[in-house]
């Protein structure tokens, strides 16, 4: 059976790592590249870091934080934010980054995810994704962009499925209405997405107890669960939340 695994999911402004609920409210909770190596120390499977401030400013991605991180951490790691371009792509994966999210960027211009999945492999990107409900769409979830402030005409299990046949090689999925609220994932868009792609689909946003993951990592169908609040501020550590999910029946890496 396939493990699950944990990502920990570093959102950064300014240099620094913020947290929020819904996207507002940002808070300064630390230096990324420090957190990032105790959560490495800790057993997370993966690393995110979402630049959340880059696409609304229209920067590119902050290419000595990366490396910074990737110098610190010896497992996969992701980075979005800001990234436009086949040679944004390059300039972070050389930074130290093994995957690419593109958000904002691929609902703009679509032909990014394929261009960056044939020039660099299906592996590499990351279509990141923050969706709301919204009883218009066929789905009864929209695709909203720049950070979760800007509505799209997207259908959100359309726009899934758009994304993976143009090369997308896995799914960051991002329930804006579950967003730092700790109360669970969004288990009946993630389950659809995830029955409806044939890549591997992560939950983002509400997880605030290990019954939380247990539940997206089983009933919701995730192949991974991403968190934030519940390391960064409600005292749990990965390898406790993996333990906890060991007696649940998840299989994960210890």
């Amino acid at each position: 059976m396939l493990k699950k695994r944990i990502i920990v999911c570093l959102d950064v402004k300014d240099g620094r790592t913020t947290k929020g609920v819904k996207f507002q409210n940002n808070l300064d909770i630390g230096d990324p590249v420090e957190m990032a190596e105790k959560y490495y120390k800790q057993g997370v499977d993966e690393l995110v870091f979402y630049d959340i401030m880059a696409s609304a400013r229209g920067r590119g991605p902050i290419l000595d934080l990366i490396s910074k991180v990737a110098s610190k951490v010896f497992i996969p790691f992701c980075v979005g934010g800001g990234i436009g371009s086949l040679e944004d792509i390059r300039s972070t994966i050389l930074a130290g980054a093994e995957k690419i999210s593109l958000n904002s960027q691929a609902v703009k211009n679509p032909k990014l995810i394929e261009e960056g999945a044939r020039v660099f492999g299906n592996q590499c990107i990351v279509l990141g994704m923050d969706a709301a409900k919204d009883e218009t769409c066929p789905s009864g979830y929209r695709v909203f962009i720049n950070g979760g402030r800007t509505k799209t005409e997207l259908d959100a299990l359309q726009w899934a499925k758009q994304a993976v046949d143009l090369g997308a090689g896995e799914i960051v999925l991002n329930s804006i209405d579950a967003d730092g609220m700790k109360n669970g994932y969004e288990l009946k868009l993630t389950k659809m997405i995830a029955e409806s792609v044939s890549v591997p689909v992560i939950a983002s946003g509400g997880g605030g107890t290990p019954k939380h993951l247990a539940d997206v990592l089983t009933d919701g169908k995730a192949d991974a669960a991403l968190i934030a609040s519940m390391v960064h501020s409600m005292g749990y550590t990965v390898g406790g939340i993996k333990e906890d999910l060991k007696k649940y029946g998840v299989p994960v890496r210890i």
